[in-house]
C-alpha cells in the first residue's frame, strides 16, 4: 500500500530544480576539475619537454656540463613542479612506456612522473664527440631514483643533428614531476574561478525557478479555492480565482472549473426544484388516495344500500299473486342483482385487502371437506352445460391449518370461471398433500377444457376490471374482478398461483399453500400486557383486531383530541398510526404527544401501505423529526407482528 505523504505542485518545482541544480553543479565542476586538470598536466609536460630540448642542447655545446649543471640548478630552484633532473649515460634505446593516453591517470591519481628524453652527441671514427660529466650532474641532484623508463619525443633535435653529422645516444635526462604538487597549485589557482561559476549556476538556476514558480502560484491560488469549495458543500457562490500570469493552460482550468461549478449550482437548483415538485405530487398522490377511498367506501356503500332496498322489495313480493310473465321479470331481477352484489362484494373486498383491512382468521380444517363442499355448490352447474365436474384426491384424509374461508372463496372463484368458459367437456380438481417435519404443502390444481388463455395475457388477467374480450358484444360477462381478489387473497396467506394455459385446448390454475399441520405459527396472548392507542382516519382496519387477538388492549381513536386524552390519562406503550392517516397528520400529532408527555414515553409506530412505499423518502424524515420512532409497512401476520413489536419495546 502506497503511504506518500501527499506533495503540493510548487513543492515538487522547487525540490526538481534543487536536485537538478546540485546535480549539474557537482557534474560541471567534476567534468571541469577533470579537464582543466589534464589539461593543465599536458601544458607542463609539454613545458617539461621544452626545458628537456633545452637540456639537451645545452649538453650538446662545449663546455655542457657546466651550462647544464647551472640550468638544472636554476630549475630545481625556480620549477615548483620539478623534484628532479638526473643523467644517466646509456647506449642503449629505452622501450617506450610513456604514452599520451595516460595523461588523465597520472594527473587524476600518480604522485610523481618520470619523463625520459634522450641526449645525442656527434659521432666521428667510431667515437662520440658529447662529453657530460654525469657525476657532477648528478651530484646536484637529490639523489639518483630508478624511474621507469619512456620513449622520447624530441625527434627534431636527432634529425637537426643528423643533417650535418652521424650522430649517437649518449644517454637520458630524467625529469622527475612532482604531480601532487602539481593539482595542489593548480586547484589553488582555479579555485575562484570555480566558486563565480558556482555562483553564476546557481544565481541562473534561482532565476529559472522563479520562472516556474509563476505557474504554481496560480496552481496554489487554484487549489485553495478548491479547498474553500471541498470544506463547504452548500456553497453557492464560487470564490474568485486570481491568475497573475495568463499560462493557456490554467486559463483553460479555470475555465473548465468555473463551468463545472455553475452547472453543478444549475443542477442543485433542478433538483431542488424537482424535489419540491415532487413532494407536491405526493402530497397530491397522498389526497387521491384518500379521495379515492372515500369515495370507493361511498359508492360501494349506497350501491349495496340500493341493492339491499331492491333484493327486500324483492322479497316482499308475494309470487301467488304473479302470472308467468311477471315471475321470470322478477327471477331476471334477481338474477341480475345476484350477481352485481357478487361483483360489488367482490370490488368491496379488493379494496381492503389493498388497503390492508382484512386479516386472517386461522382454524383446523378437512381439505376434503371443504373439496367435497366445493363439488356439491358446483357440480348442478356444470350438469346444467352438460360438463363432467370430477376430483382427483392423491391423499389421505388429514387436518390442516388456515384460513378455510379464503381459500374456499378463492376455489369458487377459479371453479367459477373454469366452468364458464368451457363450452363443453370436463373440470376437474385434483389435490395434492405433501408432508414435511413442521408444515405441510397443500396444492390444488383446477383444470378444464375450455377456450384457454392466450399466451400474451396470461400476466394481464389478474389485474382488475381486465377482460380478454373487451368489446360490447362479448360472449362471456364478468367484471374482472375474480382473478384479481385470487391473487390479493393468495398473497395475503403466502401461496402462490401458476397458470397453465394453451388457446383452444383448455386452462389450468395450481394453487400452492403452506401451512402447519398443528397451531405451531399462532400463539394466542402473544402481546398480553401490551396498552396500545391505535389512531385511525376512516377504518380501523384489520390491525386492531389482530393486535387484540394477540392480547393486547387496544383503545381505538379517530380523532387527535381523543389521542392526546387518552394519552395524559394512561401510560400507553404504544400509540400506532393507521396506513390511511396522512403523514402530514401524523407528524402534527406526534409533536403534540411529545409535546405533552413528562415522565413517561410513549413509542409511537406509523404504519404506511405499499403505494406509500414509493414516497417513504418523501416523508419519512418529518414523521421521525417530528418524535415517531419506526415507520412500517403494514402487514398483519400474528407471528412477525408480535416479534416485530417485541423487538421495538426492547429496543425502546
Amino acid at each position: 500500500m502506497n503511504n506518500r505523504p501527499v506533495q503540493t505542485l510548487p513543492m515538487l518545482v522547487w525540490q526538481s530544480i534543487v536536485q537538478t541544480m546540485i546535480l549539474a553543479v557537482l557534474a560541471g565542476f567534476l567534468l571541469s576539475f577533470v579537464y582543466g586538470l589534464v589539461q593543465h598536466y599536458k601544458e607542463e609536460r609539454q613545458h617539461t619537454r621544452q626545458l628537456a630540448n633545452l637540456l639537451t642542447l645545452s649538453a650538446a655545446s662545449v663546455d655542457g656540463d657546466e651550462v647544464v649543471a647551472e640550468q638544472v640548478r636554476f630549475l630545481l630552484e625556480n620549477e615548483q613542479s620539478i623534484e628532479s633532473i638526473l643523467f644517466y649515460t646509456t647506449s642503449q634505446p629505452i622501450a617506450d612506456s610513456n604514452l599520451t593516453k595516460d595523461d588523465w591517470k597520472n594527473a587524476l591519481f600518480a604522485n610523481t612522473v618520470s619523463l625520459n628524453y634522450p641526449v645525442v652527441g656527434d659521432y666521428t671514427d667510431g667515437k662520440s664527440t658529447l662529453s657530460i660529466d654525469s657525476n657532477r650532474l648528478n651530484g646536484n641532484q637529490q639523489g639518483f631514483k630508478a624511474l621507469p623508463a619512456i620513449k622520447s619525443e624530441s625527434n627534431s633535435i636527432r634529425q637537426a643533428a643528423s643533417a650535418t653529422v652521424d650522430t649517437a645516444l649518449v644517454g637520458y635526462i630524467n625529469i622527475t614531476l612532482n604531480v601532487a604538487t602539481l593539482r595542489s597549485n593548480w586547484v589553488q589557482s582555479n579555485l575562484w574561478l570555480w566558486l563565480m561559476t558556482t555562483a553564476l549556476a546557481i544565481a541562473w538556476a534561482l532565476f529559472i525557478l522563479r520562472k516556474l514558480n509563476w505557474p504554481s502560484k496560480d496552481i496554489a491560488a487554484l487549489t485553495e479555492v478548491c479547498d474553500i469549495v471541498l470544506k463547504n458543500p452548500e456553497l453557492e457562490q464560487l470564490p474568485a480565482i486570481p491568475q497573475r500570469f495568463k499560462f493557456e493552460e490554467l486559463v483553460q482550468i479555470k475555465q473548465a472549473f468555473v463551468t463545472l461549478f455553475n452547472r453543478l449550482q444549475a443542477s442543485k437548483q433542478d433538483y431542488e426544484a424537482l424535489a419540491v415538485f415532487e413532494q407536491q405530487l405526493h402530497q397530491k398522490d397522498l389526497s387521491l388516495d384518500v379521495q379515492l377511498h372515500n369515495f370507493q367506501s361511498m359508492i360501494t356503500h349506497e350501491l349495496k344500500t340500493s341493492l339491499n332496498a331492491i333484493v327486500g322489495g324483492l322479497q316482499l313480493l308475494d309470487e301467488g299473486d304473479l302470472n308467468d310473465e311477471q315471475k321470470d321479470a322478477v327471477d331476471i331481477i334477481y338474477n341480475g342483482s345476484d350477481k352485481l352484489v357478487l361483483a360489488l362484494n367482490q370490488i368491496i373486498q379488493l379494496n381492503q385487502i389493498q388497503k390492508g383491512q382484512i386479516s386472517l382468521q386461522i382454524s383446523a380444517f378437512n381439505p376434503l371437506q371443504l373439496i367435497s363442499d366445493l363439488l356439491a355448490e358446483f357440480e348442478p352447474i356444470a350438469q346444467q352445460k352438460g360438463l363432467t365436474l370430477s376430483s382427483h384426491i392423491h391423499h389421505i384424509d388429514y387436518s390442516l391449518e388456515g384460513d378455510a374461508e379464503k381459500i374456499q372463496q378463492i376455489l369458487s372463484i377459479l371453479l367459477s370461471n373454469a366452468i364458464k368458459f368451457t363450452p363443453k367437456g370436463q373440470v376437474s380438481i385434483i389435490s395434492q398433500l405433501t408432508h414435511f417435519d413442521h408444515s405441510n404443502r397443500w396444492q390444488i390444481r383446477i383444470k378444464d377444457t375450455g377456450i384457454g388463455i392466450d399466451s400474451s395475457f396470461i400476466e394481464d388477467i389478474f389485474n382488475p376490471f381486465f377482460q380478454v374480450d373487451s368489446s360490447q358484444t362479448r360472449e362471456y360477462e364478468g367484471t374482472g374482478i375474480g382473478l384479481p381478489v385470487v391473487k390479493q387473497m393468495a398473497q395475503l396467506m403466502g401461496a402462490s398461483i401458476e397458470v397453465n394455459s394453451k388457446l383452444g385446448v383448455g386452462t389450468e390454475f395450481i394453487v400452492t399453500f403452506q401451512m402447519s399441520n398443528q397451531r405451531q405459527s399462532r400463539q394466542q396472548y402473544l402481546l398480553t400486557g401490551l396498552d396500545i392507542v391505535y389512531y385511525y382516519y376512516q377504518d380501523s382496519g384489520a390491525l386492531a383486531d389482530e393486535l387484540q387477538r394477540l392480547g393486547a388492549h387496544v383503545v381505538c381513536c379517530q380523532h387527535e383530541q381523543l389521542v392526546i386524552d387518552e394519552v395524559n390519562n394512561k401510560k400507553f406503550d404504544m400509540v400506532m398510526f393507521a396506513e390511511d392517516v396522512l403523514p402530514s397528520s401524523a407528524e402534527a400529532l406526534a409533536k403534540r404527544i411529545r409535546a405533552s408527555e413528562t415522565e413517561h414515553r410513549a413509542l409511537l409506530v406509523y404504519w404506511y401501505s405499499q403505494q406509500q412505499a414509493l414516497h417513504l423518502d418523501s416523508f419519512e424524515h418529518g414523521l421521525k423529526a417530528a418524535g415517531i420512532d419506526y415507520c412500517q409497512v403494514a402487514g398483519y401476520e400474528d407471528k412477525a407482528l408480535s416479534n416485530l413489536l417485541k423487538s421495538w419495546l426492547a429496543w425502546s
